[in-house]
């Protein structure tokens, strides 16, 4: 059972300390800084201009009209001049009720979004890069400007930032609204939306006088505008996707492991993009299946946004997937938890024939005898020979446990000679690339995430857990660590440990952060001051969370590690992640 992230409420009073510190940051603008903003007029409307997206929807002018003046071409200011995700537009709309009073139903406020993330939104080559955002994902993300990067991620990612696309006035006028909803933004951080000091200067170079908000408006102008020729070839060729049908799922959980089953997508009569889903998954370590069902809306022609729910459990779990332009695949992440830490990293594909979703267990070591592997698939052969299985060279099918249309179990033999690296399996007409890993020894341990990071909670906040998982690992056919040919062995029998992370003398957070359970999953403290703690201290801290594998081919134990956080409660949850609820 997970919970739900509650809703923000804004009290009256906290909303004229806004009001009055958006007053005092106009009263400082310089003529320089200053912006002047009208719903009645824009630079971008000058006579004869054919920039803008017109907006031709009624629920969309209807209640938006009244402070977004249109002209003649159908323009609206501000909303015809920017393109967001899905995700991107719900957050506009729950900004205008939150702030100025909009008054929408949720069937009205849905309709907005579709209508704005289809028509003002983003092509798949635009959305690609920026779609960890939309998946929740905890990321390291190294973005291309470091001025522009610095400036942003002080207060939300930069997966924000990268999903939109605006004329340069509405970068303008996106950096004004900051500036006004948060005035301390010019000096806060470093180096703050004004540049404090000195100009810089690169070596024997000019300085640049620019502010850092300068920097950022014209860098993003350039490279992220309204008008692009990803958009306009996308704008021509959108249309609702087709994907009716069952489609094969493969998923992998640091929670549960590799998961594998169907899904059948079912669209809704008399709608437009979208659909229904019923879902069978297996997971592979406990042989347990679970039924999931659910519903979607497909935005922008390839961008998936669902919720199904286990009706035995009855968990929820948010759904957003990149559909491939050929309607053949799709990917992304399931997610859950107070956080949306908790996940399933998934690909479905479509499944009009014999189709092989994965292998369990992923890696047979040479000189194995017998081995129990299982095939998961949709429309596998039943009547399968072991001579209709090919692994490769010098890895032999046995014998033939059980044949079934989703799952084959079998045993196979690897030879002692037979060649390490990546094996590519057919069974009959279906084929899975790289479904097999040949190994010799386990050199080394691997801990994901390299870095975690968990919040205190279940006073005042609900707690964020994390999961970590041990991965094994091959040199691969050059015996050398750390190249480009190692091979991924899957998940090993660990013991799992906390140990210090050491900053300070004496520092004894692991004592008071929480605890690693047997299965990697670490159950942050609770929230608070600690009155047993030196300090009256909160229990936060660094600790690193250890796997000790026993190697019995090497005659000692293998270690991997990974840094963990744990950290103080995300106390004011604003987001709008969840289009079409």
């Amino acid at each position: 059972m997970t919970t739900k992230p509650r809703e923000p409420r804004i009290p009256v009073a906290y909303m004229l300390v806004i009001g009055s510190l958006i007053f005092f940051a106009a009263a400082l603008l310089s003529p320089r800084d200053s912006i002047a903003v009208s719903p009645q007029s824009s630079s971008q409307d000058e006579e004869g201009s054919d920039v803008g997206i017109a907006v031709e929807h009624a629920a969309t002018v209807s209640n938006c009209v009244s402070c977004h003046a249109m002209d003649d071409a159908g323009r609206m200011t501000r909303i015809s001049y920017e393109r967001k995700t899905p995700e991107g537009w719900q957050q506009t709309i729950r900004r205008m009720v939150l702030l100025n009073d909009v008054e929408l139903e949720p069937d009205v406020a849905r309709d907005i979004v579709r209508y704005l993330a289809d028509e003002h939104g983003l092509a798949p080559e635009e959305a690609r890069p920026g779609f960890f955002e939309a998946e929740r994902r905890v990321i390291d993300y190294d973005y291309e400007d470091d001025d522009t990067e610095v400036l942003c991620i002080q207060c939300h990612s930069m997966g924000r930032v990268i999903t939109q696309r605006r004329t340069k006035e509405e970068w303008e006028l996106l950096v004004a609204m900051h500036r006004g909803y948060y005035p301390l933004v010019d000096t806060q951080g470093n180096p703050g939306f004004r540049r404090r000091g000195p100009p810089s200067s690169d070596g024997d170079g000019p300085s640049d006088s620019r502010h850092p908000m300068e920097k950022a408006i014209d860098h993003l102008a350039a490279t992220y505008p309204l008008e692009t020729d990803e958009w306009t070839a996308w704008s021509a060729n959108r249309r609702a996707p087709r994907l009716g049908g069952r489609w094969g799922i493969a998923g992998h959980s640091a929670f549960s492991g590799p998961m594998y089953g169907f899904v059948d997508v079912t669209p809704v009569e008399g709608s437009e993009g979208e659909f229904t889903t019923e879902a069978t998954l297996t997971n592979v370590r406990s042989g347990e299946a679970t039924t999931r069902t659910g519903s979607a809306n497909v935005y922008t022609g390839f961008q998936w946004r669902g919720r199904s729910t286990d009706p035995g459990e009855g968990d929820s779990m948010r759904e957003v997937m990149f559909i491939e332009r050929d309607w053949r695949r799709m990917s992304g992440r399931w997610f859950t938890g107070a956080y949306d830490e908790i996940g399933l990293d998934v690909t479905l594909y479509r499944a009009d024939g014999p189709l092989i979703t994965g292998v369990y267990p992923v890696a047979l070591r040479t000189g194995a005898e017998m081995e129990e592997l299982t095939i998961y698939g949709i429309n596998l052969p039943t009547d399968v020979q072991p001579a209709d299985i090919d692994f490769g060279p010098r890895v032999v099918v046995t014998e033939i446990i059980d044949a079934g249309a989703d799952a084959i179990r079998l045993r196979a033999s690897v030879a002692t000679d037979a060649a390490i690296g990546k094996r590519d399996l057919f069974v009959g007409a279906a084929a899975r690339p790289e479904a097999l890993v040949v190994f010799d020894t386990v050199d080394a341990v691997r801990v994901t995430p390299q870095a975690g990071m968990a919040r205190v909670g279940g006073v005042v906040a609900p707690k964020q857990f994390a999961q970590f998982e041990a991965i094994g690992v091959s040199n691969g056919p050059d015996g050398e660590p750390g190249t480009d040919d190692d091979l991924d062995l899957g998940a090993l029998d660990v013991t799992w440990s906390l140990e210090e992370y050491s900053a300070t003398f004496d520092d004894d957070d692991i004592d008071f952060v929480g605890e690693l359970g047997a299965d990697g999953l670490f159950t942050p403290a609770l929230d608070g001051p600690n009155p047993g703690r030196s300090g009256n201290r909160n229990n936060v801290g660094d600790v690193w969370a250890v796997a000790t594998y026993e190697s019995e081919e090497l005659g000692r134990p293998l270690r991997g590690r990974a840094l963990l956080i744990v950290t103080v409660p995300l106390y004011l949850n604003m987001r709008g992640w969840e289009p079409g609820r």
